[in-house]
């Protein structure tokens, strides 16, 4: 960990993979459709992104995008992927399971923790959508998380600094609070100076133009709210680079 601060960077792509590592990222949360907030990867990918690089690897485990209220099938599909994830090579991996009243569920949570182990195990922005952040905080560490993913409840981590210096400040160093959602490289100084945080989360990308020559305008793959068609978000190096030494900087 680079002067005591340590970058996670969320990649979609084993190009974003490669790239992140190469801007300074000391850690790589491996998703699928980032669009929705990210959801489990393919294991092809795993496979070739560990080939590439060798920043520790953490999986996204979330079999769909939306809430965080999971079926008995759902369950099902995430203890296989886990077991996958485990068996292509992650190293370490991200779930987040909710109650239907806002509560962290213990009972799903206890099961999932059980397939994942010996893995190290992040709790991700689902924190965000808890009915009492601070008693949600004491269930991850009772269950034996090692991070929390969380914006501090709000829709970016600059604008829920209060609640995640808060939340750092209860835990003690027995959970580590992983400020994410919305850095960028003009308020990191203030997000990592006011959270006290020893670890950031970002995803660091630009949009790189297609390399389609050929393009039908009337025809789009996804929802209306997707990505445009003809172009590609990928970390960017020399963005991931600037966080990197914005961190390096504030010691």
């Amino acid at each position: 960990m680079d002067d005591g601060f340590l970058m996670e960077v969320c990649v979609d792509s084993v190009e974003s993979a490669v790239n992140a590592e190469r801007g300074g990222a000391g850690r790589i949360e491996l998703c699928a459709g980032l669009v929705e907030g990210g959801t489990t990867p393919s294991m092809g990918l795993l496979q070739v992104v560990k080939q590439c690089v060798r920043v520790p690897v953490f999986v996204m485990i979330r079999p769909r995008g939306g809430d965080f209220l999971y079926s008995d099938r759902e369950v099902e599909v995430m203890k296989a992927d886990i077991r996958l994830a485990k068996l292509h090579g992650a190293d370490g991996l991200v779930f987040g399971a909710l109650t239907e009243d806002g509560r962290i569920d213990t009972e799903l949570c206890t099961a999932l923790l059980a397939v994942c182990r010996p893995l190290p195990v992040t709790f991700h922005r689902a924190f965000d959508m808890v009915h009492d952040p601070l008693v949600a905080l004491e269930t991850l560490i009772s269950l034996g998380f090692e991070r929390v993913l969380t914006s501090g409840c709000d829709s970016t981590a600059l604008e829920g600094l209060s609640l995640i210096k808060r939340l750092a400040e209860q835990a003690k160093g027995r959970i580590v609070v992983v400020p994410g959602g919305g850095i960028t490289e003009r308020n990191l100084q203030r997000i990592l100076e006011g959270s006290t945080a020893s670890e950031f989360h970002c995803s660091a990308r630009s949009a790189r133009d297609s390399g389609m020559k050929f393009r039908n305008p009337n025809v789009a793959m996804g929802a209306s709210f997707s990505a445009p068609e003809y172009s590609v978000k990928v970390a960017d190096v020399a963005k991931v680079r600037t966080l990197n030494a914005i961190a390096k900087n504030i010691l």
